[in-house]
């Protein structure tokens, strides 16, 4: 299956020149940086990702495949360097994913992040991220990305039961999860271990078994999302003619409490819904700089970046964003600015999923009216908002996180 199509938008200029308001605050605001590595060895059929597989491509012949991906998007980033121009900050993280980057030489991927350090300079202490399939990294290859500059490694664990993997497409076995956390760490890097639960056949049982083996390879983070059934995915055309059951709310909901139940005994603080982490510094910087509306530039076919109030999404297919930046030009296929009206909404959808939660202040008179009814439900923590006069979710809150945000909007 195709991944998903791309927004409507205005049309993007040529140079990917950006207006002069979006760039106003640019020095004063943090800079991330996201490169979108678009390939895999199979399509798990789940996945509604900006992905292929080399066979997809062409095989070895294609216009971009992973020999020459390091190349191309430094041609990206010469871009980003252009437009953003002279004033544009050091980088305070990066974060590769995909697809599965480590399907690029190690190398490579070290190559792309000198690339940001030669143009923009990492701040001290940046936060470097890459996704890792667990059968895709060895103790060398996290090795040489430690030595390059990589912090931290997000190992895409899943799930540690079989058939659930099976159900899943995932083609590792649970074993190399183990291994690769531990040469990971080995690597003196942090590392992080993603779950999705939901998964039809997966059992409450199953989930547990899951959890208690991610606790036991002692992550510093641990990030757990429910799966969604996206359209136009193999897995829901399974849904759809009856092979496999759709996910069911109720059971989504138990997997999540005991999520939390869990990892909260074993030490681990939930900072925003889906995500978990040892202490404040081994939070996610670069998703919390998404989450808190900051700057970033994306990097590769398919890849977001939002600038001062305008996003604008690259074309998707490998070989066109190559072409593109071949011919000196943006590969940008579309962009909006943000209005006024949109940023306000944004600000309280991702606001109220922080365990920072959303000052009070920052909402219009509606919302305000709203608080109270919210408390009273049970869904937002009335001492944080009488005292720190912020709103933070309750657990009931963080299950019915889209009720709270609609009832905040409602005008």
């Amino acid at each position: 299956m195709p991944p998903s199509a791309l927004p409507d938008g205005d049309p993007a200029p040529s140079t990917g020149e950006l207006p002069q308001s979006a760039l106003a605050d640019l020095a004063s605001t943090d800079l991330g940086v996201y490169v979108h590595v678009p390939f895999c060895t199979v399509r798990c059929g789940y996945c509604d990702f900006n992905t292929y597989t080399l066979t997809e491509l062409g095989g070895p012949g294609a216009t971009i495949g992973v020999d020459t991906y390091a190349d191309t998007a430094l041609r990206e980033l010469d871009l980003a360097r252009s437009v953003l121009g002279p004033e544009a900050p050091q980088v305070s993280t990066v974060f590769v994913g995909g697809g599965t980057p480590t399907m690029l030489r190690s190398r490579d991927l070290v190559t792309v992040l000198d690339g940001i350090r030669e143009r923009f300079g990492l701040a001290p202490h940046a936060e470097v991220t890459t996704e890792a399939n667990p059968d895709s990294v060895t103790p060398e290859s996290l090795r040489e990305l430690a030595d390059g500059g990589f912090t931290r490694v997000s190992v895409g664990m899943q799930s540690a039961v079989p058939h659930v993997l099976h159900t899943l497409e995932r083609t590792h076995e649970p074993d190399n999860v183990a291994r690769a956390v531990a040469a990971t760490r080995d690597a003196d890097m942090q590392v992080s271990v993603d779950l999705i639960y939901g998964t039809p056949g997966e059992s409450l049982d199953d989930w547990r078994r899951s959890l208690e083996a991610a606790v036991a390879l002692e992550p510093d983070h641990v990030s757990a999302y429910a799966l969604v059934v996206e359209d136009g995915t193999k897995l829901a055309a399974q849904v759809r003619r009856g092979v496999v059951p759709a996910p069911e709310d109720d059971d989504e909901a138990d997997k999540y409490e005991l999520a939390d139940e869990l990892l909260s005994a074993a030490g681990y603080g939930w900072y925003e819904v889906s995500n978990w982490a040892r202490s404040e510094q081994a939070r996610c910087r670069h998703n919390v700089a998404y989450w808190s509306g900051t700057n970033w530039w994306g990097v590769g076919p398919g890849a977001h970046s939002h600038v001062g109030g305008v996003r604008w999404w690259n074309v998707k297919h490998p070989s066109a964003y190559a072409a593109r930046l071949r011919a000196g030009q943006s590969p940008a296929h579309a962009r909006e600015g943000l209005t006024d009206e949109q940023r306000y909404d944004e600000r309280v959808l991702l606001g109220t999923r922080l365990v920072d939660g959303l000052p009070v202040a920052d909402l219009r008179g509606s919302g305000r009216t709203a608080v109270a009814g919210l408390i009273a439900d049970g869904l937002l923590d009335g001492p944080a908002a009488l005292r720190d006069s912020r709103l933070v979710l309750t657990l009931r809150g963080r299950l019915l996180a889209d009720t709270v945000v609609h009832r905040l909007l409602a005008s």
